[in-house]
């Protein structure tokens, strides 16, 4: 969930090659190259922390059925469901259409999707992995539970506010590397900015929702479910003093360098974020502990 509850938290290892189209729902461990692409596309669907918004939790909705509320300035926003229900999920998408609705924030029938879906951060993936989460996801049981609409506020509820919006906000494109850093540290990059998108919730927003760049993961006051999130670069007053395996610590136990818990949404993010492999939450620190020093907003309890 982003800054202000404008996107979710709702993916991971860069594959090296494209591979074929996954197979149908039930049949991907029946084929070997199919059981492969559907063990990488877990793992990114779970760094993504893709169910966490797709299910109902709170009310005992499905699985990947939806309609979890999403309070906002604008409106709230229901999560639709993402199981291969022909009929109410996304059951009938090529991979054209899955491609486009990740990479373009387009669905299949062509209307913009809002930035509470964080394609601004999944257009950096690469078709590769984008498409091995659609194996997975094919893979569920499908879930006949119907979409529920948006109530927004006007002129938020008109879809035609967000063409100005990409204009001015969306970039597309795969996460190009930087040949300057270690591959420890581009792996690091595609994860924090593509897949896991921490960007989302530690970023502030402008009055459009859309991030301030200059203040790239300096912390939120007020995010996402009126909860402070906190300033995660290696400011004096942030992680300065943190060294990359305390973050890594809190990334699979949860549990800061001073002995606290990690709570709130953060949990969520733990939960998903302790079946990353050693090497990805390294990673992930290595990044972090390089990016440029923020001060952090105030009153940010962490």
């Amino acid at each position: 969930m982003t800054a202000k509850g404008l996107g979710s938290r709702t993916v991971s290892i860069a594959v090296a090659a494209l591979l074929s189209a996954g197979p149908a729902w039930g049949q991907a461990a029946d084929d070997p190259g199919g059981a492969a692409r559907y063990r990488r596309g877990a793992y990114l669907f779970k760094a993504a922390g893709c169910a966490v918004c797709h299910t109902d939790v709170e009310h005992g909705g499905p699985a990947l059925g939806g309609g979890r509320a999403l309070k906002t300035d604008y409106g709230t926003f229901y999560t639709p469901n993402i199981s291969p229900d022909p009929k109410y999920g996304i059951g009938r998408w090529s991979d054209a259409d899955f491609l486009k609705a990740l990479r373009k924030g387009v669905s299949p029938s062509g209307d913009d999707y809002y930035p509470v879906f964080p394609y601004t951060a999944f257009t950096r993936l690469t078709d590769a992995d984008i498409l091995d989460i659609k194996v997975y996801l094919f893979a569920q049981a499908p879930v006949p539970k119907r979409n529920l609409d948006h109530d927004l506020d006007f002129p938020f509820s008109l879809r035609l506010t967000l063409i100005p919006w990409k204009i001015l906000y969306f970039r597309e494109g795969v996460l190009q590397g930087n040949p300057q850093r270690s591959e420890e540290w581009n792996r690091g990059a595609y994860l924090v900015t593509a897949v896991v998108h921490c960007g989302e919730c530690h970023t502030p927003r402008n009055s459009l929702g859309a991030p301030i760049k200059s203040r790239g993961f300096a912390g939120v006051v007020d995010g996402p479910g009126g909860m402070n999130a906190p300033d995660i670069t290696p400011h004096a007053n942030a992680l300065e003093s943190w060294s990359s395996e305390d973050i890594v610590t809190l990334l699979k136990d949860g549990i800061t360098p001073d002995g606290d818990f990690v709570a709130h949404e953060m949990r969520d993010v733990v939960a998903d974020m302790a079946d990353l492999s050693d090497a990805d939450r390294h990673a992930i620190a290595v990044y972090i502990k390089a990016l440029p020093p923020k001060p952090p907003p105030p009153k940010v309890n962490r």
